[in-house]
């Protein structure tokens, strides 16, 4: 079955970075998109960022561009997600997804930032 664990949350102050890691397994990884998306206290569930099969193609929502920058290591089944310069409105629980925003998806990892 789909597996999708995600790590590397946790707390840092506005300007710092944290690097989240999800690790796939139960499917053909490298014939899925994948997904980062994030849900913050009381809002809905956001899409954060994209990248295709071969790593060729990344989009990104708005708010993280130039910030986030995504990831991933078909040989070993993991996406990830570089975040930098974080700010106090990326503070969110971060899930992986597979093939579309509302796929499956992991448990996911809390990150908080604030001073």
């Amino acid at each position: 079955q789909v597996q999708l664990v995600e790590s590397g949350g946790g707390s840092v102050q506005p300007g710092g970075s944290l690097r989240l890691s999800c690790a796939a397994s139960g499917f053909a990884f490298d014939k899925s998109w994948m997904y980062w998306v994030r849900q913050a206290p009381g809002k809905r569930l956001e899409w954060v960022s994209v990248i295709n099969l071969d790593s060729s193609f990344k989009e990104y929502t708005n708010s993280v561009k130039g910030r986030f920058t995504i990831s991933r290591d078909n040989a070993m089944n993991t996406v990830s997600l570089q975040m930098n310069s974080l700010k106090s409105e990326d503070t969110a629980i971060y899930y992986c997804a597979k093939d579309s925003t509302t796929g499956p998806r992991g448990q996911g990892t809390q990150v908080t930032v604030s001073s």
